[in-house]
């Protein structure tokens, strides 16, 4: 098996949406970090105090065949179309560990 490591970007309001988009479309499960950034966009402030954008980086680790649909499909929930409203790129995983629970999802994938 060939696994891939879709890293999301988005703001945290749109996490839950993105996660179920991403197992309708065959990831088993996600991995949510809460993160803070700034991007071209920058920050909106007000009397001098910054205001942050609450964000969550999405981690999924899926069989490489999964990658093009997920994509797909969270781009269209994550609005990735507009400024500031996300990223996803995806890193090729050497080795994984831990997966053998899931082994039977994937079997009846194929």
């Amino acid at each position: 098996m060939h696994f891939k490591l879709i890293v999301v970007t988005i703001r945290s309001d749109m996490s839950d949406g993105i996660v179920a988009a991403a197992r309708k479309s065959g990831a088993t499960g996600a991995t949510i970090i809460p993160a803070r950034g700034v991007g071209i966009h920058g920050t909106k402030t007000i009397f001098g105090m910054t205001l942050d954008i609450q964000r969550d980086v999405i981690l999924l680790l899926v069989e490489e065949h999964l990658v093009k649909p997920i994509l797909k499909t969270i781009k269209k929930v994550g609005a990735f179309h507009q400024p500031g409203a996300g990223i996803a790129f995806v890193l090729s995983v050497d080795k994984a560990v831990g997966m053998e629970s899931q082994i039977p999802n994937f079997i009846d994938e194929v």
